[in-house]
């Protein structure tokens, strides 16, 4: 059907009309005559004609919006459709309700803790920021929430439980300790062996007065003795799935700590066998003493400090022998730029060298361009450089002049795009590096962490409120483990900001004209779609009425 201009003597009318199919011919057939092109047009009657069709096509109401009084407002829609599918499906949704079945919350807790945990995902901050941050993303069910809503969401995930069975004395039972271990029997096909996990611990240090006991002056892994501080400890299974988190106060000594958490994780979950990893800086000397004891039976994967280590430096990196590559499962032997480790040994302790080429080959060039900028910089007597730190270890300076150290600059190249380890472990070399290296990922979530309490609200004060609010950041971890092993079945590696990237990216835009609304969805862009087919989340329609 359409319409079509008729001429008849010297005048033009406007008619609607149909083809069909007659005796398998298309044949015309005028269904209205609407009257004189010339006459309509004076009147404006053909626009009037328009607008009231577009009552019954929403494309068309889109179009003639822009002739008219227009409302817009765009939301971000990517983030909460693939994230509130992964928080129904991994069962978080269903314990949280179940837990608040019986508790006389005015206010969905539920929908507030989802809120927090998806501004974790995406951006770190506090939770007065998350509170801002949401009025640009279409998460159902938040509404109605508001600032104090988020603090009493954080309380009762921290709160203390009646039963302490099983509690240890710096660190009680808490709701959390009920989520996570609903959430493991949800996940336990996930969990099949619980043979080996690995536990690592980061610092998070306050400003101001920190919590009610769980903030305390201890030594300071991140260099700030004058602040208190809280330890969070993190169990990964063997594939890299988070299986719960611990806290307690900064001012445990790692040692007392380590032995009744491990005890009571592998009560918890059944765990056989537990292997520290963990960064050189993130241990004590005390701790560090305490590993390397046979007689405590523990064993570890450590980051050696290749600078500072004498044996490190001087030994294990200028042994020879040759690399081997490591190709992670799902990657297999398409990594162009795999991971290569070598094993080194001196006298009895076992250390394994790790070379990323993709890394060595960025720090060279990182480099050059540092040493091409002081030959430039030192033509013009530059001698301000001096006080950068960057600049400074490539220099030579002697009673007031300065030159580039060439045997500095030679030294540097043998650390290129390497880390060292250091176990007591049978794990093969391969999965000493990577086990280490799925730990970065929970480094990275918990990192932020160090900002995420800094200059905190009264309400936030409160251990149980910064327990529920560090809790988060552990849920976070599970959801983004989730999407990873999702994509990684799907055949997809995706780096994680390109993710994050792409899924703001998808908006809804709704226009309101009069009282019709419509709503326009926008394309997807770079990797969302194929994150959407992983999820099994389909894609709003382009277009469609409210």
């Amino acid at each position: 059907m359409f319409v079509r201009v008729k001429k008849s003597g010297n005048n033009q009318y406007l008619q609607i009309v149909e083809n069909r199919r007659e005796n398998g011919k298309t044949r015309q057939r005028v269904i209205s005559t609407i009257g004189r092109l010339d006459r309509l047009q004076a009147k404006g009657d053909i626009e009037t004609l328009v607008r009231s069709l577009s009552r019954f096509s929403d494309e068309v109401l889109m179009v003639l919006s822009g002739k008219s009084d227009l409302h817009t407002n765009a939301v971000k829609i990517g983030p909460t459709l693939i994230f509130e599918r992964l928080w129904a499906q991994t069962g978080i949704k269903n314990i949280l309700q179940g837990l608040l079945r019986d508790r006389q919350f005015q206010f969905n807790v539920e929908r507030a803790v989802f809120l927090t945990v998806l501004h974790r995902l995406f951006i770190s901050g506090s939770d007065r920021f998350c509170d801002e941050w949401r009025r640009d993303y279409k998460i159902n069910g938040t509404e109605e929430l508001s600032l104090h809503h988020l603090y009493r969401a954080m309380a009762f995930l921290g709160e203390e439980l009646k039963d302490q069975n099983d509690a240890i004395d710096f660190s009680p039972r808490r709701m959390k300790d009920i989520v996570e271990e609903d959430l493991f029997m949800e996940r336990r096909h996930l969990f099949s062996d619980l043979e080996l996990v690995f536990f690592d611990t980061t610092s998070i240090y306050f400003e101001g007065s920190g919590g009610e006991a769980i903030g305390r002056y201890g030594h300071s892994k991140d260099h700030r003795p004058d602040l208190k501080q809280m330890v969070v400890g993190v169990v990964l299974d063997s594939k890299g799935q988070p299986l719960c988190c611990e806290m307690w106060s900064g001012n445990t000594a790692d040692v007392k700590t380590l032995i009744p958490v491990i005890k009571r994780m592998k009560k918890r979950f059944g765990i056989g066998r537990v292997i520290i990893v963990a960064d050189r800086g993130m241990i004590s000397k005390e701790v560090l003493t305490w590993l390397q004891n046979k007689d405590n039976n523990m064993e570890y994967i450590l980051g050696a400090r290749m600078r500072k280590v004498v044996e490190v430096k001087r030994d294990v990196l200028s042994r020879s022998g040759s690399y081997q590559k490591v190709y992670p499962e799902k990657h297999g032997s398409k990594d162009p730029s795999p991971l290569k480790v070598k094993e080194v040994r001196i006298d009895n302790r076992r250390y394994i060298v790790c070379l990323n080429p993709a890394q060595a080959r960025k720090d060279a060039a990182d480099r050059q361009a540092i040493i091409e900028s002081l030959e430039h910089a030192l033509k013009r007597g530059a001698k301000s450089l001096v006080g950068n730190k960057g600049y400074r270890k490539y220099l030579n300076i002697d009673k007031g002049s300065v030159s580039i150290n060439l045997d500095k600059v030679k030294y540097e190249e043998r650390f290129d795009g390497k880390w060292v380890l250091r176990t007591n472990t049978t794990l093969s070399a391969k999965d000493v590096a990577l086990k280490y290296k799925e730990l970065w990922q929970v480094e990275h979530i918990f990192r932020d962490m160090k900002s995420l309490l800094d200059t905190r609200p009264v309400f936030h004060q409160r251990d149980d409120t910064i327990t529920g609010h560090v809790f988060c950041s552990f849920l976070a971890l599970v959801l983004l483990k989730e999407l990873k092993r999702r994509l990684s079945e799907a055949g997809y590696d995706f780096e994680w900001r390109k993710i994050t990237q792409d899924l703001k990216a998808l908006q809804e835009i709704v226009i309101e004209e009069k009282e019709a609304q419509i709503v326009v969805r926008t394309e997807c862009q770079g990797v969302s779609g194929k994150v959407f087919k992983a999820v099994g989340v389909a894609l709003p329609p382009t277009i469609r009425a409210l």
